[in-house]
């Protein structure tokens, strides 16, 4: 086991960068991972955003770019970075320039919803690092404004988080375009059968580095449910949100117009609200965001898209407003708190319509919620709500055990297949930043 950035082979103007960031111990997955990535090998990462994984394949590719400079064309790029979403682009460009702060080397990021010319300006000199979601890297391609043919490194971040947006076509396209001779690295927080397929067809005798058990919850975080009947979740929310044990608060809802909703509803009571989709513009999400980040709105409410790109330190609840149909998802959603060693406490509603919804997290984590009310929520929170929330007062510790009774029913549902926390020292994921909508 590595426990210090200085035994890695690292050359020194990365080394230099590590410690002008307080970067001194590796997480699992960058000691275990940037020995292989600077040897060649390709590599398959099981890992969840938090843990590191950015760091650890961005290192590698700057040391490998930076031993020989490679004259390029117009168009050209050395390294592609593929990412589902346009904010994590921007957070693994902005971790790029960091690391490599001492390189010289040309990076840029490309995403759709914004004007290209700028891109296209990027692109014509040629990059050694281009970071990109899949809709607008096809557009400039198309355009003739990119080519793959100079290509030695090549990165499918999120894999499985890709194809539940849709973009299993856009990401066969780029990889059938690339140079077969090639380094490949394929990072997933799951393995879905689609994804494994995927990887089988992307890899070349890979190195498997598994960080965690695939969907497994983050062992800091405090799991906790609440049975309420859909109409007064709006009460419950604002009456646990009068605890100021709730600091900062990402709340989750299935759909924009829901978002949206929760986020009035929150500003009308006095609370200082954001919300963040896809549907907003990307100067309103970056706006909504840093809001968030610097305390000007104690609360976020986001869609599903947004539980991936998320990497804020601070957030002390998640609250999953409505829970997911898809269970991968609470996962994700849940692993925006317990972030770089603090603990966190996660709150699900959970309505009549959704206890399947429930069954299937808890088959898939193999723990179940505690139950923090039995009762219907009617206008008047249970006199325990609050301590629940701030964690002042601690549910017997039996219910969390995997295993346990559960208590609570619902009809069955079809099974419906969809992190660790960040070492404190370490480079885990990117600053800033979120998640919205599809390149």
């Amino acid at each position: 086991m590595t426990h210090s950035f200085a035994t890695l082979d690292l050359v020194e103007p990365l080394q230099r960068a590590l410690r002008a960031e307080n970067y001194e111990h590796p997480t699992p997955i960058q000691a275990q991972s940037i020995p292989h990535l600077l040897a060649g090998r390709d590599l398959l990462g099981i890992a969840q955003t938090g843990t590191g994984k950015t760091a650890a394949f961005a290192l590698p590719i700057l040391q490998r770019l930076s031993a020989q400079r490679v004259a390029l064309r117009r168009g050209q790029v050395r390294a592609l970075i593929l990412s589902p979403t346009r904010e994590l682009a921007i957070q693994i460009d902005d971790s790029f320039r960091r690391y490599g702060r001492h390189l010289g080397l040309r990076s840029a990021v490309i995403f759709g919803g914004v004007g290209q010319k700028p891109q296209v300006d990027a692109l014509a000199r040629g990059l050694d690092i281009l970071v990109a979601t899949p809709g607008r890297l096809l557009d400039l391609v198309e355009q003739r404004h990119l080519r793959f043919d100079a290509v030695e490194v090549f990165v499918l971040d999120e894999a499985d988080r890709m194809l539940d947006m849709g973009f299993i076509h856009d990401i066969k396209r780029v990889i059938a375009a690339l140079p077969k001779a090639r380094q490949s690295l394929f990072f997933s927080a799951t393995m879905p059968e689609a994804a494994a397929r995927l990887a089988d067809g992307m890899l070349k005798d890979p190195v498997r580095v598994a960080i965690t058990p695939q969907a497994t919850t983050v062992e800091r975080i405090e799991q906790r449910v609440y049975f309420v009947d859909q109409g007064n979740k709006r009460a419950l929310l604002a009456d646990l949100l009068k605890d100021q044990g709730i600091a900062r608060a990402l709340v989750f809802t299935r759909t924009k117009h829901g978002a949206n909703r929760v986020a009035e509803q929150l500003a009308h009571g006095g609370i200082g609200a954001e919300a963040i989709h896809g549907n907003k513009s990307q100067a309103a999400r970056q706006r909504a965001l840093a809001n968030f980040r610097d305390g000007r709105a104690r609360v976020l409410v986001a869609t599903d898209i947004a539980a991936r790109g998320i990497d804020i330190d601070g957030i002390t609840h998640v609250i999953n407003y409505e829970l997911p149909n898809v269970p991968e998802s609470y996962v994700h959603r849940i692993g925006r708190t317990a972030r770089a060693g603090a603990d966190g406490i996660a709150i699900a509603f959970c309505d009549a319509s959704e206890r399947a919804f429930l069954r299937d997290i808890e088959k898939l984590t193999r723990q179940n919620l505690t139950v923090v009310a039995e009762h219907r929520f009617r206008g008047a929170a249970p006199s325990s709500a609050q301590a629940h929330a701030s964690g002042a007062s601690r549910p017997p510790q039996h219910q969390n055990r995997p295993g346990s009774q559960n208590r609570h029913d619902g009809p069955r549902r079809p099974h419906r297949h969809g992190g660790g926390p960040r070492h404190k020292s370490a480079p885990g994921g990117q600053r800033g930043g979120a998640t919205a909508s599809q390149g």
